[in-house]
């Protein structure tokens, strides 16, 4: 048995809150950005994924025009920071309607530290920074998919493991349905089979 639901047959709202349910887990891209005149901005969004890896474009989606949006089509930076378990409680901080042209940072008590290629700040407390330049913008519905082409990354030496990024270390957290989010669960560790390898093994599975 299954329930069918039609998009056309919801409001805009109860099928939103069906797909972030159903579309699980979802990273969160902890977007720092700055104004023109200089104010720090710092929301999470987790719409959020890669989209290539040459040249290194990562992409999230502001549903609606959010501070974050305007302060990048304004100034043409940002930053991803990853969000880690640690600071959970001030990542859903971040997320307040604060009026435009309050910093988050301030308002949060969130620590910055400086960029390194672009002017908004980094988080601090994140173990990694994503430093971006817009490359493009899509608009979708009442959605604005962001492009940025990452210039910089900086990752703390305590999260590397021979030089890698360790997610037992990272800790990000990640969104789910309704007011839910979720911690690192179980990793498994599973190898791709080249086609080579896979024919030998149908070779002996026939034999």
């Amino acid at each position: 048995m299954r329930t069918d639901f039609d998009p056309g047959a919801l409001s805009q709202n109860d099928f939103y809150r069906l797909l972030t349910a159903v579309v699980v887990p979802r990273p969160i891209a902890w977007v720092s950005s700055t104004t023109p005149d200089g104010t720090d901005n710092l929301a999470p969004h987790s719409f959020f994924t890669v989209s290539c890896a040459a040249p290194p474009v990562v992409q999230f989606s502001s549903v609606g025009r959010k501070d974050t949006l305007r302060n990048i089509e304004d100034t043409r930076e940002f930053v991803v920071n990853l969000a880690p378990e640690k600071l959970m409680e001030e990542i859903n901080a971040t997320a307040t309607d604060f009026p435009r042209g309050t910093s988050e940072f301030d308002a949060v008590g969130v620590e910055r530290e400086p960029s390194l290629r672009v002017k908004p700040p980094r988080v601090a407390g994140s173990p990694v920074a994503l430093e971006c330049v817009l490359h493009s913008t899509v608009r979708l519905g009442d959605s604005t998919v962001v492009f940025g082409r990452v210039v910089h990354a900086s990752v703390a030496d305590d999260v590397l493991v021979d030089g890698h990024p360790e997610a037992r270390r990272m800790r990000p957290v990640a969104r789910m349905g309704k007011t839910e989010w979720a911690s690192l669960g179980e990793i498994h560790e599973i190898t791709r089979i080249p086609y080579s390898d896979w024919q030998q093994q149908e070779g002996r599975g026939r034999g």
